[in-house]
């Protein structure tokens, strides 16, 4: 399979991937989730609720501080599809407000929830900005996965894809150490994604948690 060059990765790799999590940031779980990444070495992106950004920001920044990526999921998860005009632009924007508040930068990424979509929905994401991130692998944690199945469904990512999975459920943690061996033992590394794309590139040259290397920069997408 042909690889472009934003998705090839250095050293003989077979390219990057995305691993996203959706609907924190949560008390109970994002300290844990966070811990787990920095230990793998690997950083992800966050796709926030904007009612548990604002109230919960110090978990906002402890994303931003781990050096992990953050994205737009709505105010309140609903089905957007269905709403009006005027309800959707303040589901947007008010998660953008929360978390450039929290990290004093806007997002650029929106997933919208459940996954649902329409041209009327990214012409208003496109309105402000942002770049819609569905998926190409759904881990099911969100559907009693055992982290056994989602370290299963994590093995069907290919360079350029993006894993969606969940920022509440222990599973999902427990899974992070697997998912990662795996992804190295095939050649694929943890990446961002692209604003140009959506879709999973090398990384923008910070430093990835628990690594002593500096990921070189992409020459092709910057975030």
């Amino acid at each position: 399979m042909r690889t472009d060059a934003s998705q090839a990765a250095p050293n003989g790799g077979n390219g990057y991937v995305a691993l996203t999590y959706d609907d924190g940031p949560d008390p109970s779980t994002t300290g844990a989730l966070l811990a787990a990444l920095r230990s793998a070495g690997v950083r992800a992106t966050f796709f926030n609720i904007g009612r548990r950004a604002q109230a919960n920001p110090s978990l906002v920044r402890a994303q931003q501080s781990a050096g992990m990526w953050i994205g737009n999921h709505s105010w309140t998860h609903p089905h957007l599809t269905q709403l009006g005009t005027a309800q959707i632009t303040a589901e947007l924007t008010q998660t953008q407000e929360a978390l450039q508040q929290a990290t004093g930068t806007a997002p650029r990424l929106f997933r919208p929830p459940y996954g649902e979509t329409d041209a009327n929905l990214r012409a208003m994401e496109s309105q402000l900005g942002l770049t819609e991130v569905l998926w190409s692998v759904d881990s099911q944690d969100w559907n009693g996965a055992s982290t056994a199945q989602i370290v299963r469904a994590a093995s069907n990512l290919q360079a350029g894809g993006v894993l969606l999975m969940h920022d509440g459920y222990r599973t999902t943690i427990d899974a992070i150490p697997q998912i990662v061996a795996n992804l190295t033992s095939r050649g694929l590394h943890p990446g961002m994604i692209s604003p140009a794309t959506g879709r999973a590139v090398a990384p923008d040259g910070r430093r990835p948690p628990g690594t002593q290397t500096a990921v070189p920069p992409d020459e092709t997408e910057h975030g």
